[in-house]
């Protein structure tokens, strides 16, 4: 009987320490990194490029010749016409546009002026049941109207460029990309504008990895305070 009684309170205050036990906690999982998450260190190490076709129609071409000729005036890059040497491909394509906008302008002037005169005169004498009658009138009247007018209608050429290009290493992964529109520069036409923001944003985006990957300078140690002179 005893026996008995001892495991029931034995089973008694195990289930209340098994309520009053805290949970087990695991530590939490660190998200996944997201497969569109480029490596930073594959475009630091891209020194050989490839240019891609950008395509067989006369933009394309031009804008190839000119992200050419954009890479290789930074002088940060080799581009190599040997595919398998490359260290990433550049591939991309663009979209040029051409609409007209019409400027109308135009203004008149006008001015009128107006003058006018009247003028009456009547005489006459009555002498011994025989008299005259004489009269006189004047009149005038002078308008004037000027007017001049000015008018001018052109037409304008207006081209838009938009262009996409990305670096893809020997994986075939995509490392960068960017996108850029232009209107036209003031020395350049669209297409090569917008060529030259893209290599532009290239160098950008490389210089400030750069910056990022360099290890941080330990500060710099405090000066030892000068003995005080008694």
């Amino acid at each position: 009987m005893r026996s008995c009684l001892l495991a029931l309170l034995l089973l008694f205050e195990g289930g209340l320490l098994a309520q009053t036990a805290p949970p087990s906690s695991s530590p939490p999982s660190s998200p996944a990194a997201s497969p569109s998450d480029g490596d930073p260190s594959a475009l630091l190490k891209a020194q050989r490029i490839y240019v891609d076709s950008f395509g067989d129609d006369a933009v394309s071409k031009e804008l190839q010749s000119m992200v050419v000729s954009s890479l290789v005036a930074t002088k940060r890059f080799k581009v190599t016409e040997n595919r398998e040497r490359a260290d990433a491909i550049l591939k991309g394509n663009a979209v040029e546009k051409t609409s007209q906008e019409v400027h109308a302008y135009g203004e008149a002037t006008n001015v009128g002026s107006a003058a006018g005169s009247s003028e009456g005169h009547v005489d006459g004498s009555w002498v011994n049941g025989t008299g005259s009658v004489s009269g006189s009138s004047h009149g005038g009247f002078i308008a004037r109207h000027m007017g001049t007018s000015d008018s001018s209608l052109n037409t304008e050429t207006i081209n838009d460029a938009r262009v996409a290009i990305r670096l893809v290493n020997s994986d075939g992964d995509v490392i960068w990309t960017t996108t850029q529109e232009s209107k036209g520069a003031k020395y350049k036409g669209a297409t090569a504008d917008a060529a030259d923001k893209c290599v532009k944003k290239l160098i950008r985006d490389l210089d400030k990895l750069t910056i990022d990957s360099q290890p941080a300078l330990p500060p710099d140690p405090k000066p030892a305070p000068s003995p005080t002179s008694k």
